[in-house]
């Protein structure tokens, strides 16, 4: 095909000219010499990738897809451990909002379920999470959803709640995080007895 188009590149010329002694023919335009292409670029043009080549290139892009999928591993740790710091978040703030608005007499008395019945009743008998029995601080703790919630209330003196001015109330949720470590997420606020009467201590 190469000798072919050189050989009408070259007769296109000679016909142009016509033979010697005699009255030239009518001449054809000769073709650009651009459309006379020489064999080596043929040969440039039917060249493509090796196999080696190739097996790099595929290589590369196995390594940029295992990073792609370690990225997104790492995006669904994050999504998982944003999704149960709110939710310990939203026990917290719901146990300190209960006791704000929760009658003084009644302080002690937790309906976690809010089912209007009364589920927990927090203890000051060092049982049951409460640390240590008669010194003023009472205690309750419930799981919920792999999270375990644990609320206290502190009198600012010793003995019945009635003679408290204030109280301090707090809450903590603790839970666990897809690496094994555990994360606290702890409010507090101070309440006082609206019916009490003396100094505050």
């Amino acid at each position: 095909m190469m000798s072919a188009e050189r050989r009408s590149c070259e007769t296109d010329e000679t016909s142009a000219k016509g033979e010697k002694g005699s009255l030239p023919r009518r001449a054809r335009p000769a073709r650009p010499a651009a459309f006379c292409v020489q064999p080596s670029a043929f040969r440039v043009a039917e060249e493509g990738f090796s196999l080696i080549e190739v097996m790099v290139a595929m290589v590369i892009l196995a390594f940029g897809l295992l990073g792609a999928m370690a990225l997104f591993q790492i995006a669904d740790h994050g999504l998982r451990d944003g999704g149960q710091s709110l939710r310990a978040l939203a026990l917290v703030q719901s146990r300190l909002e209960a006791k704000r608005v929760a009658p003084w007499n009644q302080l002690l008395l937790d309906d976690v379920n809010a089912d209007g019945i009364v589920d927990v009743t927090m203890r000051d008998d060092g049982a049951q999470g409460d640390l240590q029995g008669g010194d003023g601080t009472y205690t309750a703790t419930v799981e919920q959803a792999g999270i375990a919630l644990l609320w206290t209330v502190r009198a600012d003196r010793a003995g019945s709640l009635d003679r408290a001015g204030a109280v301090v109330v707090e809450a903590k949720a603790t839970y666990l995080l897809p690496s094994g470590r555990r994360r606290t997420v702890s409010l507090a606020t101070i309440r006082a007895n609206p019916s009490y009467v003396g100094e505050r201590a």
